[in-house]
């Protein structure tokens, strides 16, 4: 019978799980990846090749150590598992029998794989380390590419996919979140540093800060001024630093409201940012349909839901997948009732719990790297995506990681 580290040859355990670590970050943000002009001619698909080498290496590291599971994780997982079950039995009374093939294996096959793997990720030091590290230059890359293909108008922001041949289509709100969880862990770095280095960091928090600018995705842009500004605090906050913290806080908002303002001095300039023209644009027309997507996916859900991807059919706009409800947990309510919304509460909302128990109890550097890589995509579950989103899943093991031990053996 094989045990953990049975298969593990001396010195190859950090380098399988810096080289998982590698290929987590790629396949995580493989959307954002795909939207820059250097990436998305590639021959193949990039989600693809690091969802393979993950799997291949996978079985080394989970063997490669020891693990210690807290029961605290029993709650959210069984939330989970519950979670899908209810999803599969749902399939049975959806009125879109293509979106219950389209939809239930990136919920019930998808999402289990996407746990684990930010459950392992997250816990193994190394990997969590590279992985960190890897989406600091991977959110630097894209805002880069970003700019440098608007300067040369080789990308256009969002669209039908393969609406204009000629140019990119980028994936304003994936690319905007590779951008703000870069940011976060840019800022932990900067406030970590000493001497020249503050100075380096801090430069490279203000590029990442203008580049969330350029894809046009507000969630994102909020999410990355929370994330600068909380993920340091946290930190100072568990190391018994109260006062850094506070200061941070103060710094993290009175330096962004004064770029911000000298941005909005230039409103030429302004208006050419994306993110700051839909930010500032006049309510109304195709700005209220989340608002009416929320209150048509109320008024719909009742007790069992209307099936994965019933949702579309019920309101009339036939089998178009990108009128989802935009909230992840209302989607939960329309699809899956009041049982899949309570589910949706065990295995969210327990994981929540969890990690603000959690977040004392681990090294504060590691508690911080774990809200600044989730942080983001939390707040952008709740305004945008669906509950198929692979993101989100890996964001909730990495979240769920906090509760998860690595060690040697």
């Amino acid at each position: 019978m094989l045990r953990p580290g049975a298969l593990r040859l001396p010195g190859t355990t950090p380098l399988f799980a810096g080289l998982a670590g590698l290929a987590g970050a790629c396949l995580h943000f493989a959307g954002a990846l795909k939207s820059t002009p250097a990436l998305a001619t590639l021959p193949f698909d990039v989600t693809l090749l690091a969802l393979l080498a993950l799997l291949g290496l996978l079985p080394l590291l989970v063997l490669g150590r020891g693990w210690r599971l807290s029961p605290g994780l029993g709650p959210p997982l069984a939330g989970c598992g519950l979670l899908w079950s209810w999803w599969v039995l749902a399939a049975a009374w959806s009125p879109w029998g293509a979106g219950v093939a389209d939809r239930l294996p990136e919920i019930v096959l998808a999402g289990p794989l996407m746990l684990l793997l930010g459950l392992l990720l997250g816990a193994d030091p190394v990997a969590r380390r590279v992985f960190a590290a890897a989406v600091i230059w991977l959110g630097v890359f894209v805002a880069l590419s970003i700019a440098w293909g608007l300067a040369t108008d080789a990308v256009v922001l969002g669209g039908r996919v393969g609406a204009d041949p000629s140019r990119v289509r980028v994936q304003y709100q994936v690319a905007g979140l590779a951008i703000a969880c870069a940011a976060g862990l840019v800022a932990l770095r900067a406030t970590a540093a000493r001497g020249l280095p503050v100075l380096l960091w801090l430069g490279l928090l203000l590029g990442l800060g203008v580049g969330v600018l350029l894809p046009g995705g507000r969630a994102a842009f909020l999410a990355l001024a929370a994330t600068v500004a909380l993920a340091p605090s946290l930190r100072w906050v568990l190391q018994g630093r109260v006062a850094p913290a506070l200061a941070w806080l103060g710094l993290a908002a009175g330096g962004g409201a004064a770029g911000l303002g000298l941005l909005l001095l230039d409103p030429g300039r302004a208006a050419d940012l994306a993110t700051l023209e839909r930010l500032f644009r006049p309510q109304g027309g195709v700005e209220s349909a989340r608002e009416i997507l929320w209150s048509e996916a109320w008024r719909l859900g009742g007790f069992a839901g209307l099936g994965p991807g019933g949702f579309p059919p019920a309101i009339g706009v036939g089998q178009d997948r990108g009128l989802h409800p935009h909230n992840h947990a209302i989607e939960a309510l329309v699809e899956g009732g009041a049982v899949g919304l309570l589910l949706w509460l065990l295995a969210f909302g327990g994981a929540v719990l969890l990690v603000l128990v959690r977040l004392p109890r681990v090294a504060p550097e590691r508690a911080a790297t774990i809200v600044a890589l989730t942080l983001p995509i939390a707040m952008t579950a709740m305004v945008s995506t669906d509950l198929g989103n692979r993101m989100v899943w890996l964001a909730l093991g990495l979240a769920l990681s906090l509760a998860v031990e690595a060690h040697d053996v």
